[in-house]
């Protein structure tokens, strides 16, 4: 039974109000509510309300707008456990970013992914359900089921690589793909770390390790182990692209500012039938020597125009990380001149 929501009782000051919600399932309330109340919290903390639980009734109090915002988060992630769903922090951030979208799952149609209009779109994995927490990370994993090669350029934790390796895992566990191939270029951030000991694997692995932190996200570490043994699962930097037709593939090119112009010219020529193309990278660092161009600058002035070419901006406001991140991005933008 759904989530009742109860007549506001407005409090001495126009502006304050108590607006209660029922839920008659007492052990999803308890859910709902988290290990010591802490999903309460979270929501407290960040809409700066109250929220006390009377019985089966949660009572939000302060201002009239975000005590009934409070409680349009609480009804949503009830839903969300009516439905069988978990509630997790990541969950409580999208409500409050995305509030009121509906679930909506991506479906295929032979080859071609279709997304239905409507709320955040679902992307399955081995692991978990992953899905996007703020309106311009919806419209980008839209644009990664549906064009053939897609940009995602912006700061640093808006979920630019994480979601384009979700939706990579996705389409090959659904068999629109035969592999995954993610790289990305060799290229040292501000530090000369020297010659690196160990094999070819031993001395690119450091630079590769983001992708390997999102893949282990979403598939077991056995399968995971076995698809990189067959090639089934590729990482490796942008050098080693050369030469190559990438056919029947997911391919992502992560740190592409750090991509010269000629890297970037020659891997977006790699793009074989049936393949898809995801480049992601943030404008503001590059680590290229001084003076060298770069490439994805390049592609963003070139390319542009070209309608089958998606191209997709993140902000501070996207950050899904600690949120004093998007207070640092946000300093250092507003101190760059010009």
């Amino acid at each position: 039974m759904a989530a009742t929501l109860l007549p506001p009782r407005d409090a001495s000051d126009d502006t304050l109000a108590e607006v209660a919600v029922e839920f008659p399932d007492n052990f999803l309330l308890i859910e709902l509510c988290g290990e010591f109340d802490r999903n309460l919290a979270e929501i407290e903390q960040k809409l700066s309300v109250q929220i006390l639980r009377r019985g089966n009734h949660l009572v939000a109090m302060g201002e009239k707008p975000a005590a009934e915002e409070a409680v349009q988060v609480l009804r949503a992630l009830y839903a969300r456990l009516e439905a069988g769903r978990p509630v997790a922090s990541a969950d409580i951030d999208r409500e409050l970013r995305m509030p009121g979208a509906e679930p909506e799952r991506a479906s295929r149609d032979g080859n071609q992914f279709e997304m239905f209009k409507g709320g955040p779109v679902e992307i399955k994995t081995r692991k978990k359900m992953v899905e996007p927490r703020t309106e311009a990370q919806k419209a980008y994993v839209r644009n990664l089921f549906e064009h053939e090669m897609a940009f995602g350029i912006g700061p640093a934790g808006t979920g630019k690589t994480y979601l384009a390796v979700a939706v990579g895992v996705s389409m090959f566990i659904e068999g629109a793909v035969d592999k995954i191939i993610l790289s990305r270029p060799a290229v040292e951030a501000g530090e000369k770390l020297g010659y690196l000991p160990g094999d070819m694997k031993d001395k690119v692995d450091p630079y590769m390790q983001p992708l390997y932190d999102a893949l282990n996200d979403f598939l077991p570490g056995k399968q995971l182990a076995k698809m990189m043994e067959e090639k089934v699962i590729e990482i490796a930097p942008l050098a080693f692209m050369r030469g190559r037709t990438l056919s029947n593939a997911f391919v992502v090119l992560d740190e592409a500012q750090n991509a010269t112009t000629m890297q970037m010219k020659m891997f977006l020529t790699r793009l074989g039938e049936g393949s898809r193309m995801v480049i992601t990278g943030d404008r503001s660092q590059v680590d290229l020597p001084r003076g060298m161009p770069s490439g994805l600058q390049d592609a963003e002035r070139l390319l542009g125009r070209i309608d089958k070419i998606s191209f997709n901006y993140f902000t501070a406001r996207d950050v899904v990380r600690h949120p004093l991140v998007a207070a640092i991005i946000e300093a250092y933008e507003a101190d760059t001149p010009g």
